[in-house]
C-alpha cells in the first residue's frame, strides 16, 4: 500500500509515553492504516511476554467484532529461539484463565526483521531494551512512530511509572501471572488505540 506523510513540525521525544504521547506518534506517522492492521508484539525470544501478548490481543480483538481487521503476531529481538515454541507455562496461564488456543500451540519463535516495519502499523515492546533495539532497527522516523511498550496502553501503569514487564522466564508461574495480568491490563487501551486508528 502507498504510504505519504503529513506536514508535522517534529516527531515527538523517542521516550515520551501517554496518551498524549500516542496521539503525538499517530499524528506523526500520518500514515493510511494497512487493511488489515497489523501489530507485532516484541520481546527477547518470542516464547514467553510477546506470544501471550499475541494471543490475549487476537482474542480480543475477535471478541470485539475486529478478527478481519486486525492481524496480530509476534517476535523476538534476537535469535535465542527461533523454531522453538511457546514456552508450556505461557500456555499453562492462559489455559488456567479459561482462554483458548488463539494460536499457542502452533506458535514457533522467529526474529523481528527490519524489513517487517513496512508492513506493521504497531510494534510492542515489553520492555525498553526492546524498544531501543526496535527503535534503532527503524528505517524511517514513520517507522520509528510504530514503536510502543505494550504497558504504555495502561493508564495505571503510566501513573505508577512501571511500563516494562520483567521476563517470567527467570520466575515461576507466579511470573508467568504477573505478565498475564499486565498483558490483560493493557488490552483494552490497545483496542481503543486500534479502533481509533482504523475510524471506528
Amino acid at each position: 500500500m502507498p504510504k505519504s506523510f503529513l506536514h508535522v513540525a517534529q516527531p515527538p521525544a523517542a521516550d515520551a509515553v501517554g496518551p498524549g504521547a500516542r496521539g503525538a506518534h499517530t499524528a506523526y506517522r500520518g500514515l493510511m492504516p494497512h487493511d488489515p492492521y497489523r501489530i507485532c508484539v516484541v520481546c527477547s525470544g518470542n516464547i514467553c511476554r510477546s506470544p501471550m501478548g499475541e494471543f490475549l490481543l487476537r482474542e480480543a480483538f475477535e471478541e470485539e467484532g475486529l478478527g478481519d481487521r486486525v492481524v496480530v503476531d509476534s517476535a523476538g529481538t534476537t535469535s535465542w529461539e527461533v523454531g522453538n515454541p511457546a514456552d508450556r507455562r505461557t500456555l499453562s496461564v492462559l489455559t488456567r484463565n479459561g482462554h483458548d488456543d488463539f494460536g499457542g500451540r502452533d506458535h514457533r519463535a522467529r526474529q523481528f526483521e527490519r524489513s517487517w516495519f513496512a508492513d506493521l502499523d504497531l510494534v510492542l515492546a515489553a520492555d525498553r531494551g526492546h524498544l531501543g533495539v526496535l527503535q534503532r532497527l527503524a528505517p524511517t522516523e514513520a517507522d520509528r512512530a510504530k514503536v510502543h511498550l505494550l504497558r504504555e496502553f495502561d493508564d495505571d501503569s503510566i501513573t505508577a511509572g512501571t511500563l516494562e514487564m520483567d521476563d517470567p522466564w527467570y520466575g515461576d508461574d507466579a511470573s508467568f501471572d504477573q505478565t498475564y495480568e499486565e498483558v490483560r491490563a493493557a488490552t483494552p487501551g490497545i483496542v481503543a488505540h486500534v479502533r481509533s486508528e482504523l475510524g471506528l
